[in-house]
């Protein structure tokens, strides 16, 4: 199934020097910052790539769920199980034949034209344009002049070294329409040295399979043809979901579902035993209490007497050695500011502020991490970017920080 490029949104992400371990997190901070809406509500796949320079790049694409949900329902509804849901321009330039040189494609469709840059073994950038194409008294009509305006733009924005690698252009859809966008992309593109390929029918082996020679290029024959050869498009947006029957058979099967049973069985007893035991106790210790009860009371009012009139002290300076230690924390120069700093009860404390970016950020936090008296200190969402990174952390002191100043 192909899903309406209009649906996608995406951002770009210039990946730094991280363990790979890392970047998966690290795609997920900037997917929650670069996303106009909850990410919670999106599905993400994620495509990278890498330049000639060795810098490495992701384009994250996310797919409302919603959308996604009411296409399973229909689909379920017509007695159709889905196979895979992606994005057809995917599957008509896929970003794994892509290695030294990038390209540039542009599928012609009914409400708008798509614009996919793969370059560095991966997705650079995707786009729907929307207005290009028209129906103009019962004819289809293409503003050629607003798409190539609209990919010199998107070349502009890409990283530079990127840029250097995209070397053609490859146009899909209709051959009329395909014909005249193609002259104004050699107009427009001319100075940038970009050979410009009409994509009408598919090439002799496409999909491993001798294929008729008059077989037109197609979107959803394109994605059928990849998912049969096993390759995908590697954007991927069906939910993974795991049929009941299936975890059921694998659970019981090799004849162990008797044996499966009777522990379950077992278990159910020894439940009900030890909540019949928890209710006598609770029996015991409610008798016990209505015996004390009004001497608990006595001593409660006291207790609240003593309170009220006993003067209140405090030997220690925890709140000073609290702030020294973080300032202490934070760099000299200024690439780290506090905005607010929370303490409650003298061993909780939540700070919030500003970074020049996220290196800087996490150099602070290490810092903390090393003294004695914290400990959780952990990094919570950063918003924002370079060079005003919003951020929070909060981490607890412990009562080694008495005597600190």
């Amino acid at each position: 199934m192909g899903l309406p490029l209009k649906w996608a949104l995406t951002t770009h992400v210039v990946i730094p020097e991280l363990p790979e371990a890392d970047i998966a997190s690290f795609l997920q901070i900037e997917a929650e910052r670069g996303f106009p809406c909850d990410v919670n509500t999106l599905h993400v796949a994620t495509s990278r790539c890498r330049g000639p320079s060795g810098a490495q790049h992701a384009l994250l694409v996310g797919i409302p769920r919603n959308h996604v949900a009411h296409l399973e329902q229909g689909l379920r509804a017509a007695k159709l199980k889905p196979a895979s849901f992606s994005l057809a321009i995917t599957a008509l330039q896929p970003s794994g034949t892509v290695s030294g040189s990038g390209v540039l494609a542009l599928l012609i469709g009914e409400s708008h034209v798509g614009l996919q840059i793969s370059a560095g073994g991966g997705i650079a950038a995707l786009r729907a344009l929307e207005g290009a194409p028209e129906l103009e008294a019962g004819q289809r009509l293409l503003h050629a002049d607003i798409v190539a305006r609209e990919a010199r733009i998107t070349l502009g924005q890409l990283p530079s070294d990127l840029i250097q690698t995209v070397r053609s252009v490859r146009i899909f859809g209709a051959p009329d329409l395909v014909q005249q966008l193609a002259d104004e992309m050699e107009l427009r593109l001319d100075m940038m040295g970009l050979k410009v390929e009409l994509v009408t029918r598919y090439a002799s082996g496409e999909f491993g399979a001798s294929l008729p020679p008059d077989t037109a290029v197609k979107p959803a024959f394109s994605l059928a043809g990849e998912y049969l050869m096993g390759r995908g498009t590697g954007l991927e947006f069906l939910p993974p979901r795991v049929a009941v029957w299936k975890q059921m058979a694998e659970r019981y099967s090799s004849g162990k579902l008797r044996g499966s049973l009777s522990a379950a069985g077992a278990a159910a007893v020894l439940i009900g035993a030890l909540f019949f035991y928890q209710q006598c106790q609770l029996w015991r210790l409610g008798s016990q209490w209505n015996n004390m009860q009004s001497k608990v009371g006595e001593l409660e009012v006291i207790n609240g007497r003593i309170s009220q009139y006993r003067p209140w002290y405090d030997e220690s300076v925890k709140g000073l050695s609290i702030l020294r230690s973080l300032t202490q924390a934070f760099p000299e120069d200024g690439s780290v500011t506090a905005k607010t700093v929370e303490i409650r009860d003298l061993n909780s404390v939540t700070c919030t502020g500003t970074a020049r970016n996220y290196q800087v950020l996490l150099q602070t936090l290490q810092k903390l991490r090393a003294l004695p008296q914290i400990r959780d200190a952990n990094l919570g969402p950063t918003r924002g970017q370079t060079p005003a990174l919003q951020f929070s952390f909060s981490f607890a002191w412990t009562e080694g920080g008495r005597n600190a100043n």
